[in-house]
């Protein structure tokens, strides 16, 4: 219960306020809009920028980290994959669809603010590791899966440039403020240059406002998810999100023996909800979009309960 008051309320609750200004139609979607692009263009940039600057990394084997967290990630994406092709009977592009639903999640809007409130700053470090990978990682193999899927839908046109795959995502990637500001804040690290005086007085008010505004921001995008049908589907998908991801990335981080706060910060980032991530490469296919959307939804609602349940099964470690 003191997980739940203390850490899961809160941070959960902020999602609720967001959900609730729009649906009451206190605030546009086109205000969350623009407060989503606030929270992803600035603010949690900045927060990245601040984390990486003075990260502490004494003690963290970035390698081991990423081993448990995306061994467990590639797992469910491919078990994701196979249950909606085989179960369900959808097709290849809704299958890849599926299987970033069940592996990817959203720990730069939630699973930071989380790792921050339940584990403080030495949290925030572990979980900005995950992050700096999982993006970079997710779009290479997103944009060269997309046309392997299209093939096998007979939809594509059967060539991939692997190359041109690669240039393209890390153009992107290039163009991508949190990366950006990761790399920025990795040079600033390495530069020995102290953060302070009235750089850090900017970055500080601006990041220090990330975490909630995040939140409140992921709510109000919820009303544009919503369930849209595919309640079974969803309901599988979220529970390979919300249960086996993060149970395995804490086997495999047992196994490689990552120290405990480190491992509590795994757990969590896996236990984080389905992003909004599937739902945009479902609109390039123009298929799976309601099953996204419902297992965004879904595993959001759901996941105020299975935090809290892993906060407690990592304590009890």
């Amino acid at each position: 219960m003191g997980h739940f008051l203390e850490i899961v309320l809160p941070v959960f609750g902020l999602i609720g306020v967001g959900a609730a200004v729009t649906q009451t139609n206190l605030l546009k979607n086109s205000t969350g809009d623009a407060l989503a692009d606030f929270v992803f263009l600035v603010a949690i940039p900045l927060l990245v920028f601040r984390i990486v600057a003075t990260a502490d990394l004494a003690g963290i084997s970035a390698w081991r980290l990423w081993l448990s967290f995306f061994v467990a990630f590639a797992v469910c994406w491919v078990a994701g994959t196979i249950l909606t092709r085989r179960i369900f009977g959808r097709d290849a592009r809704a299958g890849l669809v599926a299987g970033l639903c069940a592996g990817y999640g959203n720990t730069t809007l939630i699973g930071l603010p989380l790792a921050i409130t339940a584990f403080g700053r030495d949290g925030s470090v572990p979980m900005a590791i995950i992050i700096a990978v999982q993006l970079p990682l997710m779009m290479t193999a997103v944009a060269l899966l997309m046309v392997r899927a299209e093939r096998q839908d007979g939809v594509g046109s059967g060539h991939v440039d692997a190359a041109a795959v690669v240039i393209s995502v890390a153009k992107d990637l290039a163009r991508n403020p949190i990366v950006v500001c990761l790399a920025a804040g990795a040079v600033w690290r390495f530069s020995g240059i102290p953060l302070v005086g009235l750089p850090a007085d900017l970055v500080n008010r601006l990041a220090d406002v990330a975490s909630p505004l995040a939140l409140v921001a992921t709510g109000m995008s919820l009303r544009k998810y919503g369930i849209h049908g595919n309640i079974g589907a969803g309901f599988a998908l979220t529970l390979l999100k919300l249960l086996a991801m993060p149970a395995l990335a804490l086997v495999f981080a047992r196994l490689i023996g990552l120290p405990p706060t480190v491992t509590k910060v795994a757990v969590i980032a896996a236990a984080c909800p389905t992003g909004v991530t599937p739902f945009l490469v479902a609109g390039r296919f123009r298929t799976g979009e309601g099953l996204a959307s419902t297992t965004i939804t879904m595993s959001t609602v759901l996941a105020v309960l299975s935090v809290a349940l892993w906060l407690k099964v990592v304590d009890w470690l």
